[in-house]
């Protein structure tokens, strides 16, 4: 069916059959300021809800395509006759420099120092695309068979836990030399590492609080200084334990809910807070308490034959080895230490056979298992789960009658059996399982402790054939810090951002990208008219700090202290904190944006863009529009791609026509060049190439159509603005993200494929795309 037809067939009015309504029916957000924009071409058409009848809601939708469609082509005309006036006697002019009007803010000057650096993809030869992003000098012939698979293999967190730090950059954060491979969170965490190591005062009890966090973190020489003592006082606090000989005998249950409530361990079993993806649409924003197995200490290797999971044999010398000297560490006897470790290693041992990957798990159906609490105290009996779950949720009231989330109901029954096998043991009674619990805490507070205990969990590491990239002191800081105070960070970065501009920006390429999907070719209008409507009921905004007022930010921080004696203390506060973010995480049932996110989220109410998105070199708001819908507008449209992309895959075609098309001319240029062979792209790597080329497509629209509302722009280092879009975009364009490896080419390549096309650019770039026979030289 063609898109027109499509799109009549949406136009029409059919009185036989009801169109549902959304939910949440897309308006222009209150976030982004589209009251201080009236002759906003692209605004959506707002629906009223009181308007039930079967005609009104029929015209509604009409005025909304036809609201949408008219104001983007009265918005291209606009651009077309400003673009006449200002640069149609001059397109092709490398350097424009008396029509462009050069930003001078610092900000700016640091860019064009930047881009003085970096290299101009308008003066390399095709050569300088024919590898993608990281891998400099690979010929594509032998990357084929590393690619080859879908996007739908990619990899889902299975709990809602923060995502994992991207790739170290070993650059110092000052140096001026070019980086191609682009990480946003260490742009993030750089910046916020000039935020907290800044000498300006601040009135803020909170954010000095967070500075002197940050600050203890870093003294390694205090930790040196205090070595294993602060641990064994908080160990003699808890009531002693055998391997020192001192031991009060405490409780088993007692003992694990105050690990888990005071200080973030968990030895048996982990916890989390999250939504249950099986949940009816309805009930998507609650979250659950959610029990897996634990994070054990001991290397565990899974056996496919026997289907059972095993301690690694051969790591249990170096691991022997390890604990033993955490053991002298402490001040532990020598004739005591391998009776004790032998014993946490015989018990770690027994719970690693329960554990199990989660691939089996998903297979077998124990995933987001629901189980009131009663129901779990029946089947593992061994461990008090109101009074432990009580208080690692302090302080929420639970019930037995409250539901929790299993991922491993299996384990957690071998579980409680070994418990009380090693609690009947003669001899032994709960002793030795707590000596594992507080091995356990030793681990969790390790980040706190003198430089020998890493050291030697680095060396064990390594014994296990593991390469870890060693990451900066002033990073792991940042990272702690913002497990408990990230209220803080989020505050000062949204006293730093530049709202209306980034929200303009969000909303531009938002508008442009539906433009584009209207363009595409749906084999059916049903899933079209599905798709817009989940659009249209998804609506973008920045995301806002929960806390504005300092006033509530420091009684939010009231009862923290931290101490100038030690770091050792205030990671015991830190903890703290982290179990009360816990606690709010589930008490809320709200979506909450991690402080340290750097890309959106499709949440209940719409697309949440996380402030660590826009922050210099991606964006800063002196700079040039073109420069920062190149760079931070291109980011933002690759994103909203993603998020959509599955739906838009499944039901169109134009897809593979556009992605055909792009690597026809990449495969052109690259055989002239004597570098590549022929390949046939994966499905995966079809999509990825159609997603950014068209992210690209609907960044440059999106810019376009702020020139349609104010044509005043400036420049840096002389260049014409759309020469500036894509000089800004190269430097983005090799992102780190979770879809990188599906990229089977340099997205700066799409540079020399888009100036194909007559009087975009002001000069042609040396790579030049000529016209392949059966294909057109623009895509």
């Amino acid at each position: 069916m063609s898109q027109t037809s499509i799109e009549l067939q949406l136009l029409q009015t059919d009185q036989s059959k009801s169109y549902p309504e959304p939910e949440n029916q897309y308006q222009a957000p209150s976030e982004l300021q589209l009251t201080e924009q009236p002759h906003n071409s692209h605004q959506l058409p707002q629906r009223n809800p009181l308007q039930s009848e079967q005609q009104l809601l029929n015209s509604e939708r009409q005025k909304k395509l036809i609201g949408l469609l008219l104001g983007f082509f009265i918005g291209t005309a606009i651009l077309g006759l400003i673009y006449y006036i200002q640069y149609g006697q001059n397109t092709g002019s490398i350097n424009n420099a008396a029509y462009v009007t050069p930003c001078v803010s610092s900000a700016c000057q640091w860019a064009a120092a930047r881009l003085s650096m970096s290299t101009d993809p308008f003066t390399q030869p095709c050569d300088y695309f024919m590898s993608p992003c990281g891998s400099k000098g690979s010929p594509l012939k032998s990357r084929g068979g590393q690619r080859g698979h879908s996007m739908q293999g990619y990899s889902q967190n299975l709990m809602d836990r923060p995502a994992e730090t991207e790739p170290e950059n070993k650059k110092d954060h000052r140096t001026l030399t070019e980086d191609r491979n682009l990480s946003r969170k260490h742009l993030l965490l750089q910046y916020l590492r000039g935020i907290l190591e800044t000498n300006h005062s601040s009135n803020s009890s909170a954010v000095r609080k967070t500075k002197d966090f940050y600050h203890s973190c870093l003294d390694t020489k205090s930790l040196e200084t205090a070595g294993a003592e602060p641990f064994l006082e908080l160990i003699q606090k808890l009531g002693g334990w055998a391997v020192s000989g001192q031991w009060n005998k405490t409780d088993f249950n007692y003992t694990l809910g105050l690990l888990m409530r005071e200080y973030g361990t968990f030895p048996f079993f982990n916890l989390y807070v999250g939504k249950n993806p099986n949940d009816a649409p309805s009930n998507r924003t609650k979250r659950y308490i959610q029990i897996d197995q634990p994070d054990l200490l001991i290397p565990i290797e899974w056996n496919s034959e026997k289907q059972q999971s095993r301690a690694k044999a051969e790591t249990l010398r170096p691991f022997l080895s390890s604990c033993q000297s955490y053991l002298a560490f402490l001040g532990s006897p020598p004739s005591n230490r391998l009776f004790h470790v032998g014993t946490f290693i015989s018990l770690s041992s027994e719970l690693a056979v329960a554990t199990s990957p989660v691939q089996y798990r998903r297979l077998k159906g124990q995933l987001y298992q629901r189980i009131t609490i009663r129901e779990l105290q029946s089947q593992a009996p061994a461990i008090d789960w109101l009074g432990c779950l009580q208080a690692a949720f302090h302080p929420l009231s639970l019930s037995e009658d409250d539901q929790v989330l299993l991922h491993n109901l299996p384990y957690i029954i071998q579980m409680s059996k070994i418990i009380n096998r090693w609690l009947q043991k003669p001899f032994i009674s709960s002793s030795f399982l707590e000596t594992y619990m507080f091995l356990n805490l030793l681990h969790t507070l390790m980040p706190a402790m003198d430089s020998r205990f890493s050291e030697t969990a680095k060396n064990m590491s390594l014994a296990l054939g593991n390469v870890e990239e060693e990451v900066p002191r002033w990073k792991h800081c940042l990272l702690e810090t913002e497990t408990g105070f990230d209220t803080v960070l989020t505050h000062l970065l949204s006293e730093r951002i530049a709202r209306q501009k980034t929200e303009e920006i969000i909303e531009n390429v938002f508008f442009s990208f539906i433009s584009k999907i209207m363009e595409l070719k749906w084999k059916d209008h049903k899933p079209f008219q599905h798709f817009i409507d989940k659009v249209y009921s998804s609506p973008p905004r920045l995301w806002s700090s929960q806390i504005s007022d300092k006033g509530d930010l420091d009684l939010l921080f009231s009862e923290v202290t931290i101490s100038s004696n030690g770091f050792f203390s205030n990671y015991l506060q830190l903890l703290s904190l982290w179990q009360k973010r816990r606690s709010k995480l589930l008490a809320e049932q709200t979506d909450a944006a991690y402080s340290l996110s750097v890309t959106p989220a499709l949440v209940s109410d719409g697309v949440v863009f996380p402030m660590g998105m826009f922050v210099p070199p991606l964006f800063h708001p002196t700079y040039p529009k073109a420069m920062s819908y190149g760079a931070v507008g291109f980011l933002v449209a690759k994103d909203i791609f993603h998020l959509f992309v599955r739906e838009i895959f499944s039901h169109n075609e134009t897809m593979y026509a556009v992605g055909e098309c792009v690597w026809a001319h990449y495969l052109n240029a690259s055989e002239n060049s004597g570098q590549v062979e022929a390949s046939v792209l994966s499905e995966g790597q079809q999509q990825e190439l159609w997603l950014q080329y068209s992210a690209l497509q609907v960044a440059l629209q999106a810019y376009h159509h702020s020139l349609s509302q104010n044509p005043a722009d400036t420049s840096v280092s002389g260049l014409h603005h759309t020469q500036l879009f894509f000089r800004s975009f190269s430097q983005v364009s090799c992102d780190i993200d979770q879809y990188s490896e599906f990229m089977p080419l340099d997205p700066s390549f799409f540079i020399p494929v888009m100036c194909a096309k007559s009087d975009l650019c002001p000069t042609n770039p040396q790579c030049s795309i000529k016209a392949l026979q059966n294909q057109s030289q623009t895509c």
